[in-house]
């Protein structure tokens, strides 16, 4: 079986639908093709777009591969999308297999222009896209069958991967995989009545389960090639400091040393070492005297930062969101109003498989093997630092073991960094690793925030009246990178007011603004983005609201809700529904609750909290999901239970990330601990409404939820509201 290369083996066409070859494999080979994004259709004139492609290959021994056109880093994407085109192709489950797409204009995500993975978007934006190439590809299998059966197409049905025909005739799609290639591909298809699923919709184990289970499963940064060097980098002690000068004479001296030389970062500048192995390479950048220039580069200081923003937040920022009377707040008596301050430190992402890429340079071309969110990007960025054009850079997709959106920098320093390395040493190839160290001290973190907000509270114990002010670093603004034109709006990065100032409650008199100072800090998106906090701040003050009008917190919510806030009811009346333990807690115990809505998918959460040891102690959450048609309710169960422990983070106490003299003091596990298994709740019940609209994702929406819900109950167990994150003592 030879190898596939998209780039060679299609021929790109914007009108044709999809294309099929008989050449890959000897057997099925189906394309698929969507219009120009959505995105770009938005008024602004978008850059040279290509449509996003998906294949199938049935190859002669039975095996259905299809590739995923994103990145696999937990969220079962690799099961999802391959359940798709199955269902439609009446595919048997048992002979699937998925593999990572590599990176190519065909694969470009049919929203965003990009192949990427980010947003909870891969099943949402390729749901239809995947049902339509299941379609064509058993259209095209049926019309083989019934040209050599002599019947008509209607005559025939499909099932687990097999085509019936009249007089019990019956045919593998494997042995009709060659004469299918050569069909010509239908112009419409009829996609299946949801009621018709047989693979949609079920619980299916993950396809990379066991090989993740038995360690057989590669990650990026198992990749190995012959003759392969490993490369770690020193960077300055200051983001954006430059090498003034180095002594390697000592790092020389350690066996299997080959080179060390400076390299330019995103910002400012590093020196390389290139070594046999990663313990020769580490040892000898550690043994390197580099002199640093830190002149003209800021030294932010958290506790600066933090005065800096408290008075920022009594001002008014640029309007995120207005609506209603500005002097409303001010005829409302002062006995009415809450005033609250919240503080959010920065957050590193700390996924378990640290940073890595692997780069071969030729000269004329390069291959790389990556673990990315972002293939598209990463693959100009490896032309514009190598001098190559970016279909002269063949990437390919590396399974990842985490991300949280850390694996998506848009200033792809990961991939740069490795480029300048392999540029200097062409011919080998090399795999550059970040250490555990450099990625806690290396920068992209979800920025520091602080919120103020002054509610006033109507005779009816609703809010009157809500004035936000929230600041915090910008993910988009100057960035420069393709996301910015559609998520800056009137000076505001939406993203760090999502959660906020799209809230589904009906609030008079709202009107929330935004400051985005620029700090010498490297900033990233962070799973769920802006609900982490917003979120936070939202949900514990309309829980203070129900706690002082005596009310139930979910009622409450009901009431507030605007009357076209449909999934953040129907979690609500679900959770209301199946959190029955509410009314019968052991002494000491208390609950919380807490809802948030992450683009089209609602989420609510209770969770039954005591106190021990001085830390909450999480005895059961219960979360309600409505993210449309859960195309895998097993993934979104999986999905849902590790949204909460990662939303945990931002409540440990050793959790931040601080600055002093411009340096970051976290370095490893030991100084940044993130939550143990003792941190997550005992028990987890995830129940999902049921539902036949178009999926609308599952992978960041449950994190924005269990912080607000455990401070919630929290409170009444302490009489105290906890308006700042980490929870350094009870």
């Amino acid at each position: 079986m030879r190898a596939f290369n998209a780039r060679t083996d299609l021929h790109l066409n914007r009108r044709s639908f999809l294309r099929a070859s008989a050449a890959a494999a000897g057997g099925l080979l189906v394309s698929f093709y969507l219009d120009l994004p959505a995105l770009a259709q938005e008024g602004n004139p978008p850059p040279k777009v290509y449509p996003p492609d998906a294949f199938v290959r049935v190859g002669p021994d039975g095996r259905i591969v299809i590739s995923i056109n994103r990145l696999e880093f937990g969220q079962g994407v690799s099961t999802g999308l391959p359940m798709i085109v199955a269902d439609e192709m009446d595919a048997d489950w048992s002979q699937v297999q998925a593999e990572l797409a590599p990176a190519a204009d065909v694969y470009r995500d049919p929203l965003f222009g990009i192949q990427m993975t980010g947003g909870s978007a891969s099943i949402a934006n390729s749901f239809q896209q995947y049902r339509e190439l299941g379609a064509r590809t058993r259209a095209m299998l049926v019309a083989a069958a019934a040209d050599r059966w002599s019947v008509a197409p209607n005559q025939c049905r499909t099932a687990n991967s097999v085509v019936y025909g009249p007089g019990n005739r019956s045919t593998r799609y494997a042995e009709l995989a060659e004469d299918a290639a050569r069909k010509p591909v239908p112009d419409k298809v009829r996609l299946k009545n949801p009621s018709d699923f047989k693979i949609i919709g079920k619980p299916v184990r993950r396809l990379d389960g066991a090989a993740k289970c038995d360690g057989s499963q590669k990650f990026g940064l198992d990749f190995d090639l012959p003759g392969m060097k490993i490369a770690v980098v020193a960077r300055p002690p200051v983001f954006g400091g430059r090498v003034k000068g180095f002594d390697d004479k000592e790092a020389r001296g350690i066996a299997g040393v080959r080179d060390v030389f400076e390299i330019p970062l995103a910002k400012g500048t590093g020196v390389a070492v290139v070594a046999e192995r990663f313990w020769a390479a580490k040892q000898a950048r550690d043994r390197l005297k580099v002199e640093w220039d830190l002149s003209g580069v800021e030294r932010p200081d958290t506790s600066e930062l933090r005065s800096r923003y408290k008075k920022l937040a009594r001002t008014a920022g640029k309007a995120a969101v207005s609506r209603g009377d500005e002097k409303a707040m001010g005829r409302i008596p002062a006995a009415s109003r809450i005033v609250a301050e919240y503080e959010f430190p920065y957050l590193a992402h700390a996924a378990m498989e640290p940073l890595n890429a692997t780069i071969r340079f030729d000269g004329d071309r390069a291959e790389a093997w990556i673990p990315t969110q972002f293939q598209t990007l990463d693959q100009a960025a490896i032309g514009a630092i190598l001098g190559l054009k970016p279909e002269q850079v063949a990437l390919h997709t590396e399974y990842a073991g985490g991300a949280f959106g850390r694996r998506g920098s848009v200033d792809l320093d990961v991939p740069r960094e490795t480029a300048a390395v392999a540029k200097a040493v062409r011919g080998t190839p090399i795999k550059l690793v970040w250490t555990r160290e450099d990625d806690m001290q290396g920068g992209r973190y979800r920025p520091m925030f602080v919120h103020r907000v002054e509610v006033g509270i109507g005779k009816d114990d609703m809010p009157a009246a809500w004035k936000h002010v929230v600041v915090g670093q910008s993910f988009m603004i100057g960035s420069g990178n393709p996301f910015e034109p559609f998520l800056v709006k009137d000076g505001v990065d939406v993203l760090t007011v999502e959660g906020t100032a799209d809230t589904r409650y009906s609030i008079p008199n709202f009107h929330v603004s935004a400051h985005h100072p620029t700090v010498n800090v490297p900033v990233l998106a962070w799973r769920s983005v802006g609900y982490t906090h917003n979120s936070f701040v939202m949900e514990t003050l309309i829980d203070e609201l129900a706690v002082r009008a005596k009310t139930d917190p979910i009622a409450y919510r009901l009431k507030l809700l605007d009357p076209g806030a449909r999934k953040q009811r129907a979690v609500l009346t679900l959770l209301q529904q199946q959190s029955g333990w509410r009314n019968k807690l052991p002494r000491g115990h208390a609950v919380g609750i807490a809802c948030s809505q992450y683009h089209d998918t609602a989420v609510a959460c209770a969770v039954d909290v005591s106190i021990v040891d001085k830390r909450p102690r999480i005895h059961r959450a219960t979360v309600a999901i409505d993210c449309g048609l859960a195309v895998n309710p097993l993934s979104v169960e999986s999905q849902v239970q590790g949204g909460l422990g990662f939303g945990l983070s931002q409540l440990m106490a050793n959790g931040a990330i601080t600055l002093k003299d411009g340096q970051v003091e976290q370095s490893n596990f030991n100084d940044f601990r993130p939550p143990y298994i003792a941190d997550a709740p005992v028990a987890i019940d995830v129940h999902i409404v049921p539902s036949a609209e178009a999926p609308t994702g599952a992978g960041e929406p449950p994190v924005p939820v269990i912080s607000p819900a455990v401070v919630n109950a929290l409170a009444r167990l302490t009489g105290k509201r906890y308006r700042s994150l980490p929870l350094v003592s009870l």
